[in-house]
């Protein structure tokens, strides 16, 4: 606890000094990192061999990918008694979810959407800065929010899908267990339950903040709208999935609060945060995000990326370095008006989930998964809606209606809505099919609502 609270007094005064103390920060720790991982891990000794010494710019490393490191694991790795084939038999049993690897570490997994499956490793400094950084980005909350969150006694509900060692479980078990006063005040709740059992348990929870995937979360402000939920909570923090200004307010009028979205991933739980006007803020102290092209290259300041670099700058035990994360995202060129000196980017979503046509002019046409996202988020009548390239040229519409909702006219009017964006981007060539079963959800629990045809991990 005294590690995480020193922790947590440099995380705010770093904040109040401003960007030239951010950047010190950034620098010193990104030095210290890239020598710790020269001197620790097999893999970053060869990859580093050709560096200065002292390496404080990160456009002089190498880029780095899960495809690149999951194959060298057991030499990517900075702890020699750690190896691929003792994570794989940890992870294997869900007993152990949020339990201490090797007595030290806690080990997540990602889904494997991508067609890689990755297993992430982090050490007690990584937890206890994930844990500084939440409270500093807490810390801006408004007095009504506070009070809202006092009467509920804190308590946070976080609405996942349980059964296995997914960052979100793992991590709030973890807690539970080595931060008993924050941990009493978490509970996870299944979205595997049926919705109306889901409903009545938060609604006896009264949570003070609730946090969870966005298209769960827009099934709840339905629920909310309805009157059937009945909870008043002070944060609404919304990840998992690429999140448009309009699906952001429409949570947050139904819960009669602000919902925020959350930007970070299994590699870097606390890579950023969201403000009240809509941008991720990037924790730049201990983190960085750099947006660049096909060839990694910068991308100016305004313009979208092709994706995004990542370099986690707390975790020893398993270096993330210049980490290819695939997402293309947009850097804010002006100071954002909620006045952090933190960058702040907007995120467009992945590169590969961008859905490619065939025209009928030979050529092809690629549309990004934010504009079907902005189209449809405040459709009428439909309760959650799922998108699936099943071949070039064919969109396939899984959708389920709201209570009460004409079927056939919701998917009337959603398939007119389709057409007319796909005709405006000269993709009017395209086949939209009604499925038969519902929206599908992954493993790890999200329900992904573009899914293009080169996803390997796509549900049937």
């Amino acid at each position: 606890m005294g590690e995480t609270a020193g922790l947590s007094r440099d995380a705010r005064r770093t904040l109040r000094l401003g960007p030239e103390a951010i950047a010190e920060r950034q620098r010193t720790r990104l030095a210290e990192l890239v020598a710790y991982a020269r001197a620790r891990s097999p893999f970053y000794r060869e990859l580093y061999r050709d560096l200065p010494e002292r390496v404080d710019d990160p456009a002089l490393l190498p880029v780095t990918s899960k495809k690149t490191l999951m194959p060298r694991f057991d030499d990517w790795v900075t702890d020699r008694a750690v190896t691929l084939e003792r994570v794989e038999a940890f992870v294997a049993d869900p007993g152990l979810v949020g339990e201490r690897f090797q007595d030290e570490y806690l080990v997540a997994t990602t889904s494997g959407t991508s067609g890689l499956r990755g297993l992430f490793l982090q050490d007690a400094q990584t937890m206890a800065v994930h844990t500084a950084l939440g409270t500093r980005a807490g810390s801006g909350l408004k007095a009504g929010d506070v009070f809202r969150i006092l009467a509920r006694a804190g308590r946070t509900a976080i609405v996942s899908a349980p059964g296995g060692h997914f960052s979100t479980v793992a991590s709030a078990a973890w807690f539970r267990r080595e931060r008993p006063l924050l941990g009493r005040t978490l509970r996870v709740f299944s979205i595997n339950q049926p919705l109306p059992d889901l409903v009545a348990e938060l609604n006896h929870y009264n949570p003070a903040s609730i946090a969870g995937f966005l298209s769960m979360l827009t099934l709840l402000a339905r629920e909310q709208e309805a009157g059937r939920l009945r909870i008043r909570p002070a944060t609404i923090i919304a990840g998992g999935e690429t999140a448009t200004p309009e699906s952001l307010e429409r949570i947050g009028d139904a819960f009669h609060t602000k919902a925020r979205a959350s930007y970070a991933a299994t590699e870097c739980g606390f890579l950023s945060y969201g403000c009240e006007h809509g941008w991720y803020h990037v924790n730049s102290d201990w983190a960085l995000a750099e947006p660049v092209d096909a060839d990694h290259r910068p991308v100016p300041p305004g313009e979208p990326s092709h994706t995004v670099l990542v370099s986690n700058l707390a975790n020893r035990v398993q270096p993330i370095l210049r980490y290819d994360l695939g997402d293309s995202v947009l850097l804010r060129p002006d100071p954002c008006p909620c006045g952090s000196p933190l960058p702040a980017i907007r995120v467009q979503g992945r590169a590969a989930d961008l859905l490619t046509f065939p025209t009928g002019r030979g050529e092809q046409v690629s549309i990004s998964p934010m504009l079907f996202g902005t189209l449809l988020d405040r459709a009428a009548g439909v309760e959650q809606y799922q998108i699936v390239q099943s071949a070039p040229g064919t969109l396939r519409v899984r959708l389920r209606p709201s209570d009460g909702a004409d079927a056939e006219l919701v998917w009337q009017r959603m398939r007119g809505e389709i057409a007319q964006l796909l005709a405006e981007h000269k993709a009017d060539d395209v086949v939209l099919e009604r499925a038969e079963e519902p929206p599908q959800q992954s493993s790890g629990g999200k329900f992904r609502r573009i899914i293009p045809l080169t996803d390997p991990g796509r549900p049937a």
